[in-house]
């Protein structure tokens, strides 16, 4: 049976979940005005991912040129040989030594995605899935998971705005003001570190210049030239648009890039800006909600077990609230204030403004009433504020 609707009803986000978690192969249709993106699934997984308006620098051969990966003429060559033979451009570019099997899975994965993140900005459209066979190269393509999708639809809708408001246009061009620090001996991989930091347990000194330069900085810094745009710089890091974007913006806001200027890029005259704003509530408040609950799904998940099921109680011998350990409050209090300023944002997005008190949330079933004292007994103290809020913990 058919699964079709309009998009107004039911979100991209509901769709990517329920062939997810139902793990259905077939193919996704996805129409709005003069665009159609047909996206591929097997076993819930994305394999392909196909515009019917793709321009022709959106295509797998051209995006290799532009990354400086083959040559115009080796591609030309290839092309040549792909109208005889019929096969595959990018295994044509593989057997002929021009191209990597590792590089042609890197740049299909990318266009793949970059395609499908482009549907984070549709307003209106409608949507038809089809169970079928789906077909692939499996030497080429890695399925990608619809979770993987989701959260990063819901990373760019969230800090985009952000962005934008330093990559204000693809022709930017940049000059290096300073060189990178050196990262010590496995700085990236520092997971309590990491932990601390997304609980707000351990805030950013100020001036602190480098807690946002990684790997993803690295690589763009290596490539910035003051004859290179942001268009370019997209092209040549294989991080997407977003990504790259994003790269640029920390490097500017560490002092170690600064605006040199901007390039006509002739071969792009309408002069997209980065980003785009979500297109419709409905996915907005989706991907939201994804990114509420599964930032709750990992660790936070146990400590909820054991609030619904009173385990602290039945260890201890007293209520959760009764619980003086306060690494355990400190903790479980990160969570919530979390989850608090998820559904504050959400409530913005829906009200366009900050509710007067928290107990609106409550009301609004966006939180439960434990969260709203939890895990003290006190109310947290909140006001709101021109354009913002004060949320703060109750005093013990």
């Amino acid at each position: 049976m058919a699964l079709k609707g309009t998009l107004k009803d039911f979100g991209i986000a509901d769709i990517f979940q329920l062939i997810s978690h139902q793990s259905k192969t077939g193919v996704l249709h996805l129409h709005s005005g003069d665009q159609e993106v047909r996206i591929s699934f097997v076993s819930g997984d994305v394999v392909r991912a196909e515009s019917s308006t793709r321009q022709k620098q959106d295509l797998l051969g051209a995006m290799l040129v532009r990354a400086e990966a083959i040559t115009e003429p080796q591609l030309q060559e290839a092309l040549d040989l792909q109208r005889r033979t019929l096969r595959r451009l990018g295994d044509i570019l593989v057997e002929r030594g021009v191209l990597s099997r590792d590089d042609l899975k890197q740049f299909a994965r990318l266009q793949t995605t970059e395609t499908i993140y482009k549907l984070f900005h549709w307003q209106t459209g409608t949507y038809l899935f089809e169970s079928e066979e789906v077909v692939y190269d499996k030497d080429s393509i890695d399925p990608i998971r619809s979770e993987n999708v989701l959260m990063e639809g819901f990373r760019m809708v969230d800090e985009w705005p952000m962005v934008r408001k330093r990559i204000t246009s693809y022709e930017l061009v940049f000059r290096k003001v300073k060189e990178l620090p050196v990262r010590a001996a496995g700085g990236g991989d520092d997971l309590d570190g990491a932990f601390d930091e997304a609980f707000g347990e351990k805030p950013a000194k100020e001036g602190d210049k480098t807690r946002d330069i990684g790997p993803n900085e690295e690589k763009v810094f290596g490539l910035v030239r003051e004859d290179r745009t942001v268009q370019k710089l997209i092209d040549l890091s294989r991080l997407g648009e977003f990504d790259t974007c994003k790269a640029l913006h920390n490097l500017l806001n560490g002092g170690f890039l600064e605006v040199a200027g901007s390039i006509k890029d002739a071969a792009r005259p309408e002069a997209r800006k980065p980003g785009g704003r979500t297109g419709g509530f409905p996915l907005g408040r989706i991907l939201i909600q994804i990114g509420m609950y599964l930032l709750l799904a990992g660790a936070g998940f146990l400590v909820y077990r054991l609030v619904d099921l009173d385990l602290f109680g039945a260890v201890r011998g007293t209520g959760l609230q009764e619980v003086q350990a306060p690494s355990v409050q400190e903790f479980i209090d990160g969570l919530q204030l979390q989850r608090l300023r998820a559904a504050l944002e959400l409530f913005r997005l829906e009200h366009g403004a900050f509710p007067e008190t928290l107990q609106e949330l409550a009301q609004a079933g966006l939180v439960s009433e434990r969260d709203l004292a939890y895990p003290w007994r006190q109310p947290r103290a909140y006001q709101r504020r021109d354009g913002g809020y004060l949320l703060v913990r109750p005093l013990e």
